[in-house]
């Protein structure tokens, strides 16, 4: 299962735009950058979870057509603040939904979790340019979303770092002649702990990526590595490979963010400083290039650049997102579920560090095979994996690990 080759669309003098997860960190680094040329680019819609400040401040700026939050206890406070603007106000998930549906050419699909996976869909069918940085669509759903994609005419384009440097080297003409792709991965903050050093890790320190900056829950799927393993399965359908054509490599400065092999012997590479206003540029001026502000690449300066094979042994949750692809049916869909209620519970220190995988793998047993469907069938599995992988937090003795 695979993308189809992303078509050229026709360029407009001003591309419109609506910006799903915008006080995230990569809603923020995308109005970053439409801010900095505001002639080109119009805004149709930001939505935000609950962080109104913020997303007040980004719609006084951006002048939207319509803002929503998901949570509708703060409609008011929202409404409030945005009185005179002329901008409409909405709340409620299903707000976010009708979010997407307005007419925006782009959309940028950055909401962090299965939360994102309807209005994902919903830009989807009405055949939007999708920037796509949330990775549980394609986890939960890719199947479904793929045939959606070709039915309705949509395009996905990348955001992750590793996807944008596989997008823009991919011969998707003559997919035949690639060998394999080779997902780079930082390690991120702990790769050379020891695990029994890893078991005591805080919160605070598992969110401290060494190279990128990035929200709470991304940087501690970077620092299990089960944000590569996610990552991985996307990968499966964004690109047109095998399972066994997708490989990663461990590559600590963060410069190589992903590389194509070819059947010649050819490797070619993207890189780039760790900046994510780079693969949002691309992604936002797709199929043109917009000048971008992350620091230029010195390669001089950094003189070294190192490889080395990741540790499935002390990072399990490569190898059960791996198993989780071979599977497939409802078991990415659980290993992501399990994955935001272990992260969310580490977060809030009810579980440890090493606790993470070992939930996942937990709530994985058992899961059924078979193929999914529907996406309200995905939204059931989702939310049944949840629960019962909130019942071993709470039931099963699960807490700071010693070992």
């Amino acid at each position: 299962m695979a993308m189809i080759a992303p078509r050229a669309r026709a360029d407009t003098p001003r591309r419109s735009v609506s910006i799903l997860g915008s006080t995230g960190s990569v809603g923020c680094n995308t109005i970053d950058l439409l801010l900095r040329q505001p002639d080109a680019f119009s805004v149709e819609a930001l939505t935000a979870n609950r962080n109104v400040k913020l997303l007040v401040e980004q719609a006084r700026a951006l002048r939207p057509r319509m803002v929503a939050v998901a949570d509708e206890s703060r409609y008011r406070p929202l409404k409030e603040a945005l009185a005179g603007s002329g901008i409409e106000v909405a709340a409620g998930p299903a707000a976010v939904v009708e979010a997407a549906c307005r007419p925006a050419e782009w959309v940028m699909a950055s909401i962090v979790g299965a939360a994102g996976l309807e209005p994902t869909m919903a830009a989807v069918r009405r055949g939007a340019i999708i920037g796509l940085a949330n990775k549980e669509c394609l986890v939960c759903a890719g199947e479904l979303m793929i045939a959606e994609i070709k039915k309705c005419g949509a395009t996905l384009v990348p955001v992750d770092s590793e996807h944008s440097a596989i997008f823009q080297v991919f011969d998707f003409t003559n997919p035949e002649k690639v060998e394999k792709i080779i997902l780079t991965a930082s390690g991120g903050p702990f790769r050379c702990m020891e695990a029994a050093t890893m078991a005591g890790v805080t919160p605070a320190q598992a969110v401290a990526h060494p190279n990128w900056d990035m929200g709470a829950k991304i940087s501690v799927d970077s620092a299990t590595m089960m944000n590569k393993g996610l990552e991985l399965i996307e990968a499966f359908h964004l690109f047109p490979v095998e399972v066994d054509q997708i490989s990663i490599v461990v590559h600590p400065q963060s410069v190589i963010h992903s590389l194509v092999a070819y059947v010649d012997g050819s490797v070619l590479a993207q890189l780039g400083a760790p900046d994510m206003r780079t693969p949002i540029a691309y992604a936002l001026a797709w199929p043109q290039r917009m000048a971008a502000p992350a620091p230029r690449l010195d390669l001089a300066a950094i003189g070294t650049l190192t490889f080395e094979e990741p540790d499935d042994q002390k990072f399990p949750a490569l190898r059960l997102a791996r198993e989780a692809l071979r599977r497939g049916g409802a078991a990415p869909i659980v290993l992501n579920a399990a994955n935001e209620v272990a992260v969310g519970s580490f977060l809030a220190s009810q579980i440890g560090f090493l606790d993470i995988p070992r939930l996942v793998e937990e709530t994985m047993q058992g899961t059924p095979s078979g193929s999914v469907g529907s996406i309200a069938e995905v939204i059931a599995i989702d939310l049944e994996a949840r629960e019962r992988a909130r019942r071993i937090v709470q039931g099963f003795g699960f807490g700071r690990c010693d070992a």
